[in-house]
């Protein structure tokens, strides 16, 4: 099932969250929906996959850093940083 966007239009994007969700990385399961931001709670790399399509690892993300990134999918191969939280 394929990533829902609730701001298709990037409207509201830097309001705060109302909804968020724990993040399993998967290689084929996308996120229900398409992220605002990504918390990273445990230091490591995060590959992702964005709404426009294109995947990307950020590499060494210190543990308690946003991603103010829209991700539709967090890739379990390359990921090494743990309680990552999709916010949306």
């Amino acid at each position: 099932m394929a990533a829902q966007d609730r701001f298709p239009g990037a409207e509201d994007l830097l309001s705060p969250a109302l909804h968020a969700g724990a993040v399993t990385p998967s290689d084929s399961a996308q996120l229900a929906f398409a992220s605002k931001r990504l918390w990273v709670g445990g230091a490591g790399n995060v590959t992702l996959v964005t709404v426009g399509g294109e995947s990307v690892e950020y590499a060494s993300v210190p543990a308690g850093t946003y991603l103010n990134v829209r991700a539709v999918q967090v890739k379990a191969t390359g990921t090494t940083a743990t309680n990552i939280v999709a916010e949306y």
